[in-house]
């Protein structure tokens, strides 16, 4: 490797840690309001959807706590943690500027395009237990516009009770990388583990887009691979021009 590949790849490395950091300290961000809602379930086993108005201060805080980011948060229950409700969605948003609104007065399961039930950023941390950013995609609940969602699973005595979780902005993302991305080259890009572009320096490779040769998923998990991972998220940097079609 050469001195400006090496100096390319070091450049790569940096903008991947920056973003596992940013992952991060948003991911922190969560943690008051995933006790808050914690607390809630401790104290009312089965609470009624209007109890969850106890977390909109908490809410607040976390939506402030990013506010160059973060678009949306809040609370999203299991079907059966509630006792008058199946679906709901005490999530609130600053899409159309502060102060913030909640999103919907409810998220009726006669309401087939509202099942949340099955969207990854409810199913993932509920099959696993773990942390998940979903993304990006375009989130007809809340911004419909290209997002990615951060959620944390909550737990009652081992009973999945929901999410709690923040919506981040890929225009958002966009505006805090790009410059970065812009330094490695045309052809660079913050992907999924899809491949699917988050931000690209690339005309032909939009947000949404899925770069498909090589298959970057197929690489994901080889340190030789094209992608530069950002710690243990579904985020990575590509910079290898032959990954673009029409380089």
């Amino acid at each position: 490797m050469n001195a400006d590949a090496a100096g390319a790849r070091a450049a790569a490395v940096a903008l991947a840690q920056s973003v596992h950091e940013v992952v991060e300290r948003l991911f922190a961000d969560l943690e008051p309001l995933r006790v808050a809602v914690e607390d809630l379930y401790v104290a009312l086993p089965r609470p009624r959807a209007a109890d969850l108005a106890q977390l909109r201060d908490v809410i607040g805080t976390t939506l402030a706590a990013a506010p160059d980011l973060v678009v949306g948060a809040g609370h999203v229950p299991a079907g059966d943690a509630l006792a008058d409700r199946t679906r709901w969605l005490e999530w609130w948003t600053v899409t159309s500027g502060p102060p913030p609104r909640r999103l919907l007065p409810d998220a009726g399961p006669s309401e087939e395009h509202l099942d949340y039930t099955r969207q990854p950023w409810f199913t993932v941390p509920a099959r696993t237990g773990a942390r998940h950013v979903t993304g990006p995609y375009v989130d007809y609940f809340c911004t419909d516009d290209y997002t990615l969602t951060l959620t944390v699973p909550v737990r009652r005595e081992g009973r999945f009770v929901g999410v709690v979780g923040s919506d981040v902005s890929v225009a958002n993302v966009e505006r805090l990388v790009l410059p970065r991305l812009r330094a490695l080259g045309p052809r660079a890009a913050l992907v999924n583990d899809r491949g699917r572009v988050v931000v690209s320096t690339s005309v032909r490779e939009a947000t949404g887009s899925i770069v498909r040769s090589p298959d970057v998923a197929a690489s994901w998990h080889d340190d030789d691979g094209p992608v530069i991972r950002c710690g243990d998220f579904p985020l990575g940097v590509l910079r290898t021009r032959e990954h673009f079609p029409g380089s």
